[in-house]
């Protein structure tokens, strides 16, 4: 499988699962009639299926306008999504939030401590439901096979695709590798029954039946499946509405799934940072009688802290049929109090009148010089257009070293901890997201983690909004196919991930990750934020930098200055610390005043590898100082970075000056004249 195969599966023009599942409602109100109807009848459904679902698209985009009037735009107060009519829109034609094998992964996982209630009232577990559905995708490719066999042989007028999508629990047994009775004790429970007439799919965000049942008795008695999808998010979410039927298990099973989350986001967040720097269930104490929060996850990693509130609730049917208030009252208790009681506990880090507890009785060590903390707030379940959600609802307070808060839920989590699997990319992708949050839109979470993983996420200051289409995750559905489904592909999309571990500066990232230090961690930040070409450029400039210093055992050094932002010097040597470390630090202190900056960093190279001895980090404002004015006034400015590089490159070394006629340091061959001295 690659990107391109599935990149034409976003064209506007095909349905989405929403539309085909309305589709479907629709159908079983009337008895089905299962014979195959001629190919011109075939046409006009499908041609007045599109005619409808058109209409219905425009009916939906139409609320965006309503209201838009010349005073309203002249006043700024103008505000689309204010109105939950218009919410209506995105929480309908949503992008898929999780995979099909995700939520078969994590269905078993989520309701495996309520096994015995299901045992008992239903006859099977989540974990055998989830092995059916997986075995039935498989009847279905085999079937695939030979029914198109089967259609060379048969005049077009016969062809028909259904039985494609049926099979019968004998072949569902064997690949399962479960007892028949089994199988379709788990078939029928998520089949809609022969008289179902989804009476109650009245209006476009009403039940529908087929969410919650989505496979159809045929007449020859095989099961009809026409949304796998649909099959794998209900044996997901239908368990927990069983179960909250019954009213002496319904605090067992509100514990359980609190749990699932908390217990899953922090099983994922130790993949990255590992478990000696994620905490769960920490209570936060002013004082050892008075308790003042709890923080669902906490990861300490360096400078950086991350804390996790998790949240249970879902979108209410009445919240999708557009309801203003009960939007506003589902989003409060999914997001906003996760967010609250997340704020609370970000300013307790920074008071060290607070001790913050693990369940073990033992305090949490907290880094004196906390740079950033990241607030995320998760949910469990598919919450349609959350994004837009959080964008329009979230009320966020400003809070020094405290990041825009980051709202997804648990699918988000597991693919980001699975592409994202060293601590300086999860914390270079999360600080990026929160920083760019008003600047970047797209339908789900998914969208903006595929689109960082292909093209590095960096969005220009004079840029008021950049919106995302959903094909930008086609390398990301790629790999998570390749790496949970078996799929064949590439397990890793071509982009940051590819290119970045061969160099240089990749090898950097990672000793850098070995041993994160405040002086280093900003600098890993600052790397990982650069394009491809600087990076490879940057790598192969260290490299000769470290050759020069292998062959002649001086020191060598280069400066890479930017216009705004960060400036950065690599020395090489093998000099020892006392003696390299002060003359590294008294350079990066004057190039930082001669170039005015507020932040710069040093490496100290050895010129083995070459790798990382020692760093220097200065962030502090920029004032004027006459005696460092006078130390630097002989500085050269630092060389455009293509012909720093080049020079490096070619072995050139920077004069104190160049002479109108001279040759131009950039290697043209031309005089200084005639090329570069403006």
């Amino acid at each position: 499988m690659k990107e391109a195969d599935l990149r034409k599966m976003y064209s506007p023009s095909r349905l989405i699962r929403t539309e085909i599942n309305t589709l479907l409602g629709l159908m079983i109100k009337a008895e089905i009639d299962w014979t195959l109807p001629a190919p011109t009848t075939l046409q006009t459904y499908v041609d007045e299926s599109e005619r409808l679902l058109s209409e219905l698209h425009d009916c939906l985009t139409g609320e965006f306008f309503s209201g838009l009037t010349p005073e309203a735009l002249q006043s700024g107060t103008f505000d689309p999504f204010d109105r939950g009519a218009v919410l209506r829109e995105p929480i309908f034609y949503s992008g898929e939030a999780a995979y099909n094998f995700q939520y078969l992964d994590l269905a078993a996982r989520k309701y495996a401590p309520d096994a015995p209630w299901l045992l008992a009232n239903r006859g099977f577990t989540m974990e055998q439901a989830a092995r059916i559905a997986k075995a039935m995708e498989e009847v279905h490719a085999d079937r695939m096979y030979a029914i198109r066999e089967q259609l060379r042989r048969q005049h077009p007028d016969e062809w028909t695709m259904l039985p494609v999508f049926a099979c019968a629990v004998g072949e569902v047994a064997t690949k399962a590798i479960l007892e028949p009775e089994l199988v379709a004790r788990v078939l029928d429970a998520f089949s809609a029954l022969p008289t179902e007439r989804n009476t109650g799919f009245n209006a476009l965000h009403d039940f529908n039946v087929l969410a919650a049942t989505p496979l159809l008795r045929m007449p020859s008695g095989e099961y009809l499946s026409l949304q796998s999808y649909t099959f794998s998010e209900a044996i997901y979410d239908a368990p927990f509405y069983w179960m909250a039927q019954d009213k002496a298990y319904l605090p067992t099973l509100t514990k359980n799934r609190g749990d699932f989350t908390e217990n899953f986001v922090a099983e994922r967040l130790s993949l990255v940072f590992g478990p000696q720097h994620v905490f769960l269930n920490v209570d936060v104490f002013e004082n050892k009688s008075t308790k003042a929060s709890d923080i669902d996850v906490l990861v300490v990693w360096g400078n950086r802290v991350i804390i996790v509130q998790a949240k249970s609730k879902r979108l209410t049917l009445e919240a999708r049929k557009g309801n203003d208030q009960v939007i506003r009252d589902d989003f409060k208790k999914a997001v906003q109090a996760a967010y609250e009681q997340g704020a609370t506990c970000a300013k307790c880090l920074f008071d060290p009148r607070y001790k913050f507890v693990s369940p073990d009785g033992r305090e949490v060590e907290l880094p004196p010089d906390i740079k950033e903390v990241y607030l995320l707030c998760v949910v469990s379940d598919h919450y349609q257009a959350l994004s837009f959600q959080a964008r329009q609802f979230l009320k966020a307070e400003s809070i020094d070293r405290v990041q825009a808060p980051l709202v997804m839920d648990v699918f988000a989590v597991d693919a980001m901890t699975e592409m994202l699997q060293s601590p300086l990319q999860f914390l270079s992708y999360i600080n990026r997201r929160a920083n760019y949050a008003e600047q970047v839109m797209a339908s789900q979470e998914l969208t903006i983690l595929g689109y960082h993983l292909a093209k590095n996420l960096w969005v220009e200051s004079d840029v008021g909004l950049m919106h995302l289409d959903d094909d930008f995750s086609a390398g990301l559905d790629v790999a998570m196919a390749v790496r949970r489904a078996g799929v064949a592909g590439a397990s890793t999309p071509d982009g940051v991930l590819t290119r970045f571990e061969r160099t240089t500066i990749g090898r950097i990232v990672r000793e850098i990750e070995a041993r994160p230090e405040a002086a280093t961690i900003d600098l890993g930040f600052f790397l990982l934020a650069m394009s491809e070409k600087a990076i490879d450029q940057m790598s192969r400039v260290v490299d000769r930098l470290a050759a020069r210093t292998r062959a002649d055992g001086k020191a060598h050094d280069v400066t890479f200055a930017c216009k705004e932002g960060p400036g950065l010097t690599f020395h090489c040597t093998d000099e020892s610390a006392h003696i390299a470390g002060p003359r590294l630090d008294s350079y990066c202190r004057r190039r930082k005043y001669k170039q005015h900056a507020e932040k710069w960093f040093g490496l100290c190279m050895a010129s083995r590898g070459p790798e990382v001895r020692f760093g220097v980090s200065l962030t502090y404002p920029w004032i004027e100082d006459l005696k460092m004015t006078a130390e630097t006034k002989d500085m050269l400015a630092p060389m455009p970075i293509d012909q720093a590089i080049s020079a490096v490159l070619s072995g050139r070394r920077r004069v104190e000056k160049v002479g109108r006629n001279d040759p131009c340091p950039c290697g043209s061959g031309q005089k200084y004249k005639k090329c570069c001295i403006d």
